[in-house]
Formats: structure tokens, sequence, C-alpha cells
């Protein structure tokens, strides 16, 4: 999406991806450089692997005062939100990017956030209703870019991969004492409890865990 409004910018705005070792090393070990080679407007894509980077970036903003001369994207919100916390406090806005929703899915008109319950009423009306069975689908498919877009066509290869990338790389990062197959058990059945009272002691039950380290999961 970024990259989308890269183009549409035509500001000139650069690309680096910290997924790329090289750029990745020259991030941790020669900011002055990296920012040399990419300067403001920049996006710099998987930020999370150099927080080294924070600083400089604070100076630059600190002496510049141009807002959005960095866009910084990060798969891992753990690790950025610590940098940001630490060195960018009250310089950045954090927005999250959440799956597609149904309008969005079935392309209908936006809405936007109201507590107008005539309006919203109104706007429902508008939407094609769906059988149960369509509803399940739906639902079982999910709202990733991907599988929407039809990118991605096989589900369960899909989110088996996004399940072991997370594990095996964002998880592992944050702990690396994590028990891989514990931990896809205790999501299984922290998954399968959606919307039922929270109940600690059978998700930990049913992952092979003690109920401390379920809460804190």
């Amino acid at each position: 999406m970024l990259k989308e409004l890269i183009i549409r910018e035509d500001s000139g705005r650069g690309y680096v991806s910290l997924d790329d070792l090289s750029m990745r090393e020259l991030a941790k070990t020669d900011q002055k450089m990296l920012l040399q080679l990419y300067p403001p407007p920049v996006l710099i894509d998987e930020v999370q692997y150099a927080p080294e980077l924070f600083t400089y970036i604070k100076i630059h903003i600190d002496q510049h005062q141009k807002p959005g001369d960095f866009w910084l994207t990060a798969s891992q919100v753990f690790s950025l939100m610590r940098g940001v916390q630490e060195s960018l406090a009250g310089r950045v806005a954090i927005l999250h990017m959440s799956p597609l929703s149904q309008r969005e899915i079935r392309a209908a008109e936006s809405v936007p956030f109201t507590l107008n319950f005539d309006l919203l009423l109104q706007q429902s009306r508008k939407m094609e209703a769906v059988t149960a069975p369509e509803l399940f689908t739906r639902i079982w498919n999910g709202s990733m870019p991907g599988l929407v877009s039809r990118d991605f066509q096989d589900r369960e290869l899909f989110y088996s991969s996004y399940l072991s990338t997370y594990v095996e790389r964002d998880v592992s990062a944050l702990s690396g004492t994590v028990d891989a197959l514990k931990f896809i058990r205790f999501i299984t059945a922290a998954a399968a409890r959606t919307s039922q009272v929270l109940n600690y002691k059978a998700i930990a039950d049913d992952a092979e865990i003690d109920q401390i380290t379920c809460k804190t999961g």
C-alpha cells in the first residue's frame, strides 16, 4: 500500500528494506551512511531489525521539523514499540493496519465512524443479505488481503506458513526458550474459545502449560 502511495505522491521518496541483510548491517553499524544513501523522504521497511536507527531519525526530525519525512513499517510490533517509546515519543504517529472489513471485501460504500444508529441501519440495508453457509465461508477464509485478492489461493498453506513464520521469527526473537509446538497449541486453544468467557485454566490444560505462562502469552 505504501509503495502505491509513493507512486501517487511523486515526491522522489526512497525505499529500503531491512530484510536485505546488507542494508540491515549498515543500519545497525553506520546509521549516518544509510541515511546518506537513502535520504528523507524515505520508506524504511522492517525497521524493527535496527532499533539503532531511531536515535538518528529523532535527530533529523528535531533538526528539520518536516512531518512525513520517514515512513517506518514493521511486521513485529513489539520491538518497534520499544524503540518508539524510548526514542521517538511525541514525534511519531502510529497506524495499525487491520485486515479488510466486510465492506471492503464486498466493495461496498465505506461509512465513516458514527454513533448515529439511524445512519448505520440505513447503510446496513444497502448490504446484500447472505446465507448462513456464505457467512461461515467468509469467516473461515478470513480477511487477509492476499487471500481476498486471490493472490494466494491455498488457504491452509497461507495460514500455516503465516503461523510458522510468526512463531519461529517473532516469538522466538522475544523469548528464545519458547516451545514452538506448545505455543501453537496455545494459539489453537485460544482461537477455539473465541467469544467465550475467558478461562485460563482450560486453555493452559489444552496447551499443556501453566496458568501463569498462559496469562503472559
